[in-house]
């Protein structure tokens, strides 16, 4: 805190600020980033499994595997969130385990769980794609965009 706002403090205000700040748990950085980039690389190493599987027993392309492989991992996060276990993993491995694909498929199923009581469709649905439509009208904009520069680009470039 800068002494600018430490001086607008009152006594009692900044003897808490200190108690505070003596008290304040520690938060180890460097081993969290480690549990992150360890898990999100494991979480990926299962994907790059499930898309070589597809590769090799279904005769996919690597274009073509993506698109099985990514619904795959997306269920078989949903499965893990409702039975508990993927909120264990998320709690150990921090944003490891929500950067990859998994963690939107987590964030999509844990909204769904926990307004299943208001019913199917007003709860689990409505609540559901707060998330997902968000995502999902991102990307297809982005989709866009791109789609619109690369005709432009094909068009008028000459590429």
């Amino acid at each position: 805190m800068s002494n600018n706002k430490k001086k607008n403090l009152s006594p009692v205000q900044q003897e808490y600020q200190q108690f505070q700040s003596e008290r304040e748990v520690k938060r180890p950085v460097l081993t969290n980033c480690i549990k992150a980039f360890l898990i999100g690389g494991l979480i990926c190493l299962i994907g790059q499994f499930i898309q070589t599987f597809f590769i090799y027993n279904f005769n996919f392309t690597e274009q073509t595997a993506g698109n099985p492989t990514v619904a795959v991992m997306i269920f078989i996060t949903m499965l893990l969130t409702g039975f508990g276990v993927y909120d264990r993993i998320a709690q150990y491995a921090g944003a490891g385990s929500a950067v990859p694909v998994t963690g939107f498929g987590n964030a999509v199923i844990s909204a769904a769980m926990e307004h299943r009581t208001e019913g199917f469709i007003l709860g689990v649905g409505g609540n559901m794609f707060k998330l997902a439509g968000s995502v999902i009208m991102s990307g297809v904009f982005a989709a866009f965009v791109i789609a619109l520069i690369k005709t432009i680009l094909i068009e008028w470039g000459g590429l």
